[in-house]
C-alpha cells in the first residue's frame, strides 16, 4: 500500500521552515515499512521515486500495489477512475496489479490510516526526546527518518521472511521517474517550469534545453549532453510563482554590461545573501547609480570569481565607508607573476626514427631499449 501525509510537527531545515509531504510505503501482512520524503506535493515523480526506492529497499516486488485516489496514479473523469499511462506502465515494469480502496470499505482506508498514525505519534516522540525539530540538512532528516522506521521494522521480522518469499524478482533497471519537458533560454538566462522561474548558465540563452522534472529538482540536457542540475522551486502559495536564481550563472556577462543590474526584475534574487542586500543598500547611499551598480556586480564576480562570497561581505560590511571601486580591483586583478621561458627542443626526425624502430640511445649513450613501466 502507499500513501502520503504530512508530519504533525513542523520541521526546519537550518531555521527555515521545511514543506514537505512523507510517502509512505507499507507491506499488508507483515506491516514493514518505508518512508521517503517528497516535495513539492503529491505527483506522479514523486510516488515513482518513493515507489520504487521502497522495492529496492524491500529486496523485491508484491503483485499487486494499492493506493487510494491518488491524483498521482489516477484521473478522476465523470466518477470514474482510469489509471495514469505513467503509472500503469510503471506498474507493469515491476509486474504488480495496481488497484484503488473501495469507496465506502472503512477498513482498507484506516489499513494505511493506522500507519501513518503510528509513524507521526514515533516521530513526535523521537523529536521531544532530541528537543528539537530544526536539523542541519535535509540529508540530516532523512536520516532521522530512517532510524525511526528501521525501529518499527525490528517487530515485523518473522512475517516479513515469510512475506519476501512471495516477492517477484525485481526488474534490472528503475523506471523513468520524471516528466520531460523542452523548454527555451530566455534573453536573461532564464527558463520556467511548473510556475518556477530558475536561472541557468549564460551560454545556454537561446537554446532549447530538455529537462527531466523530479520533484525535487531539474535536470537540464542540450540535447543527450548535461549541462545542469537545479534544485526544485515550490510556490508559497497555490496560485503563487517561484523563483530560484543563482548569481553564479550570469555574472560574467553581466559584468560586461553592469548598468542592466539596476534595471533587471530579477536584481534582488541575483544578490545571493541578507548581507549582500545589505551591502547594495549602502552602495547605493555611497556612490551615484552608475557606479554603484558597476561595483556591486564587480564585488559579485570577485566573491564567485575567488570563492569568497561570505567571507568578502562580512569584510565589506566591517568598513565604513565602503571600499572604492580601484582599491578592490587592485586587491584582486593583480597583474600575475610573469612565466619563466621555458626552452623548448626540437628533435630531428632520425632520432624518432630510432625510437620507432627501438634503436633509441640517450645522449649519454646508454641503450634505452627493453626498460618497461
Amino acid at each position: 500500500m502507499s500513501d502520503f501525509t504530512r508530519p504533525r510537527t513542523a520541521i526546519t531545515i537550518a531555521g527555515e521552515p521545511f514543506d514537505h509531504l512523507l510517502y509512505q510505503f507499507r507491506l499488508a501482512y507483515s506491516h514493514w515499512r518505508a518512508v521517503h520524503i517528497i516535495r513539492g506535493g503529491e505527483s506522479y515523480s514523486a510516488l515513482a521515486d518513493g515507489l520504487q526506492t521502497a522495492l529496492h529497499k524491500l529486496g523485491g516486488a508484491p503483485k499487486e500495489h494499492r493506493t487510494d485516489s491518488l491524483s498521482a496514479a489516477y484521473v478522476n473523469a465523470s466518477q470514474k477512475q482510469e489509471l495514469t499511462q505513467s503509472y500503469a506502465a510503471l506498474c507493469q515494469h515491476y509486474g504488480m496489479k495496481p488497484t484503488v480502496n473501495n469507496l465506502g470499505i472503512s477498513h482498507e482506508n484506516g489499513a494505511v490510516e493506522n500507519a501513518h498514525g503510528s509513524l507521526k505519534h514515533r516521530i513526535e516522540q523521537a523529536i521531544k526526546l532530541r528537543g528539537s525539530a530544526d536539523f542541519e540538512s535535509v540529508g540530516a532528516y532523512r536520516r532521522f527518518l530512517e532510524r525511526i522506521v528501521d525501529k518499527l521494522n525490528k517487530r515485523c521480522r518473522g512475517r516479513l521472511a515469510e512475506e519476501q518469499s512471495h516477492l517477484q524478482p525485481l526488474p534490472r533497471y528503475r523506471f523513468m521517474d520524471f516528466s520531460e519537458l523542452s523548454v527555451k533560454v530566455t534573453t536573461s538566462s532564464t527558463i520556467a517550469v511548473k510556475r518556477g522561474l530558475y536561472s541557468v548558465p549564460s551560454r545556454l540563452i537561446g537554446e532549447n534545453i530538455r529537462v527531466h522534472l523530479y520533484h525535487d529538482r531539474l535536470e537540464c540536457f542540450a540535447g543527450q549532453t548535461p549541462v545542469i542540475t537545479l534544485p526544485r522551486a515550490y510556490p508559497k502559495t497555490p496560485e503563487g510563482r517561484a523563483r530560484r536564481i543563482d548569481y553564479r550563472h550570469v555574472i560574467h556577462a553581466l559584468a560586461a554590461k553592469p548598468q542592466a543590474f539596476r534595471f533587471s526584475r530579477l536584481r534582488d534574487d541575483l544578490l545571493p545573501t541578507p548581507q549582500y542586500h545589505q551591502l547594495w543598500a549602502r552602495v547605493q547611499q555611497q556612490f551615484d547609480p552608475g557606479l554603484a551598480c558597476k561595483w556591486m556586480v564587480s564585488v559579485l564576480r570577485f566573491a564567485y570569481d575567488y570563492d569568497c562570497e561570505s567571507q568578502l561581505a562580512a569584510e565589506l560590511l566591517q568598513q565604513n565607508p565602503l571600499p572604492e571601486l580601484q582599491t578592490l580591483q587592485k586587491r584582486f586583478l593583480r597583474q600575475h607573476a610573469p612565466q619563466p621561458d621555458i626552452p623548448i627542443k626540437q628533435h630531428t626526425a632520425d632520432t624518432y626514427d630510432q625510437l620507432l624502430s627501438g634503436n633509441w640511445v640517450t645522449q649519454g649513450g646508454s641503450s634505452c631499449l627493453n626498460r618497461s613501466h
